[in-house]
């Protein structure tokens, strides 16, 4: 009897797989027909439940030809499949990657179109007129690369699962797609400087008109971005046509844009782009027609020739150099980013600015592996009778992190001091908080080569450890970070104020003070952490 029972538990364990595959649902992804159903003002889209969350990839926002501006996409009637990630715009082809800083990055590359412009939305619930806040993702690489769907961070399902709120990402055009002045040849290429920005303002209109419908509130709508779309969220803090769009701005490593280049420099540049084309001025709409990769290779050519000749004229091309990226048209962007009437613009938008550590610094060759005397030699260089102090000031700044001889060098300076100039004029003109942070949270991957490695945060932000092994490691500290950092920032977007359990009470921050959330093991908040440090690399330049 024992024996024929044991035989049937075994059977049993044989066939309960397959029973539950041949029932369906009942795995962790529901899709089909009449699954999560939604409507927009275009028609109606499709989507999939994934573990509770209902998703939806690849939405057009808009329609555009060319250096035109966006416009609402054309309609349709049937239900339209929306499951898979839509196009991303063309960029520099992927032809290498330097395998170990390919390894935390876990790259998806996509497919490229110019047509481009596609959202993608994850959200608790649909159609239940409850008002759940907004978090519009902008991706990074700067002005000319990147999308929506380039790292496994992005992945926007557990921060709505967690928070209860909605999360949009978009793609949108970029480079000399985005950002190529032809203002100077014709009415009809006015707004050809900066139709990249402007797809993500027709995005953000797209949200204000259809968002309720995916749970969503218009009316409480906060835009985040890293690195290059953290610049995008400054450039949108300065947009008259984007003001009312958003209510929270959230910028990550992103605070480099202290002007928008010139409208008679990016002509320059557009001339340039002609003249290695060969084409004449009355020409320029074949540039309508012409392949990307062509009109990429002379709008490379373009930049570099206009850079050279304003370095040879002794005027500054920015710290980055010249290249794609918002124009101070005087249309869309009327004013310079520290114009009154730009910081008027957005005085009462809650923000929270801040950096990682280390940010590009561990991808510099020899830094890792430095010994004591390399290192005071190279700061001895760098910062002369000065040097002593210099590492007198890390260890102040960073007491726990000082074993190595690479920390001393391999510190982020300068995103640093762009996020505190940001902080800074953003505390003294205008009536909104603003809240500092400074991820220095150390990953052990690799022998702990990454260390704060700029984008290492964005797991932690979108509560994505488990997606993100491969930079964070996923051990229990991890988690546990992550845990607190996403609930800040689900707060912020709720309230305007990032306080959450867990965490040290985290004050507004003011340039007196300087309070500043160090996020790592043991977060804390301490004012004006670094500013020895700073101070002294700021002399030595």
């Amino acid at each position: 009897m024992k024996e024929r029972m044991s035989r049937l538990l075994l059977l049993g364990m044989v066939f309960i797989p397959v029973l539950a595959f041949c029932q369906g649902n009942t795995g962790t992804v529901t899709a089909g027909k009449n699954i999560a159903v939604a409507e927009t003002e275009s028609g109606k889209v499709r989507g999939y439940i994934h573990n509770t969350v209902f998703t939806y990839k690849g939405i057009p926002y808009a329609q555009a030809d060319r250096f035109m501006p966006p416009a609402k996409p054309t309609p349709w009637q049937e239900v339209r499949s929306s499951l898979t990630y839509g196009p991303v715009c063309p960029t520099d082809p992927t032809v290498t990657v330097n395998d170990q800083f390919e390894f935390p990055f876990h790259h998806d590359w996509g497919y490229t179109n110019e047509h481009c412009q596609t959202l993608n939305i994850w959200t608790p619930k649909i159609n239940d007129n409850k008002k759940r806040p907004v978090m519009v993702w902008l991706h990074g690489g700067g002005f000319a690369a990147g999308s929506s769907v380039e790292l496994p961070s992005y992945d926007g399902e557990n921060l709505s699962k967690k928070g209860d709120v909605v999360v949009v990402s978009i793609n949108h055009r970029l480079n000399v797609l985005g950002f190529l002045d032809l203002s100077a040849y014709g009415d009809k290429y006015k707004s050809s400087a900066n139709v990249g920005m402007l797809d993500i303002v027709m995005a953000l209109q797209w949200v204000k008109q259809n968002i309720a419908a995916f749970g969503g509130d218009p009316d409480n709508v906060t835009i985040f971005g890293q690195s290059g779309g953290g610049g995008k969220v400054s450039t949108l803090m300065c947009a008259p046509s984007a003001k009312g769009l958003f209510h929270k701005a959230i910028v990550e490593s992103g605070s480099y844009v202290s002007d928008f280049t010139e409208s008679d420099v990016s002509k320059r540049v557009a001339a340039a782009l002609l003249d290695a084309l060969g084409l004449q001025a009355s020409q320029v709409d074949s540039l309508q027609h012409i392949s990307y990769e062509r009109l990429n290779a002379a709008g490379k050519e373009a930049t570099r020739k206009v850079s050279d000749a304003l370095k040879a004229e002794g005027k500054t091309v920015g710290g980055f150099g010249l290249s794609w990226g918002p124009v101070h048209d005087g249309t869309f962007l009327p004013y310079q980013v520290t114009d009154p009437q730009a910081v008027e613009l957005s005085k009462n938008i809650p923000l929270l600015v801040g950096t990682t550590k280390n940010e590009f610094t561990p991808f510099m060759p020899g830094q890792k592996d430095q010994t004591m005397e390399q290192v005071k030699e190279t700061l001895q260089k760098q910062y002369g009778d000065k040097s002593d102090a210099y590492m007198a000031a890390v260890k102040k700044a960073y007491p726990n992190s000082t074993t190595q001889p690479s920390n001393y060098t391999d510190i982020d300076l300068r995103f640093r001091q762009g996020a505190i100039r940001q902080a800074n004029q953003k505390a003294t003109s205008g009536t909104a908080p603003v809240y500092m942070y400074l991820f220095a949270w150390q990953s052990p991957v690799n022998d702990g080569i990454y260390k704060a490695m700029h984008c290492m945060e964005l797991a932690f932000v979108f509560d994505n450890i488990s997606r993100c092994e491969e930079m964070t490691g996923g051990g229990k500290e991890a988690y546990a970070l992550a845990d607190k950092m996403s609930s800040a920032w689900i707060n912020f977007a709720k309230t305007g104020n990032p306080n959450a359990k867990g965490l040290p009470h985290w004050p507004a921050y003011t340039p007196a003070d300087g309070a500043t959330m160090i996020f790592d093991n043991q977060s804390v908040v301490r004012n004006h952490p670094d500013q020895e440090l700073l101070s002294i690399a700021a002399a030595a330049k």
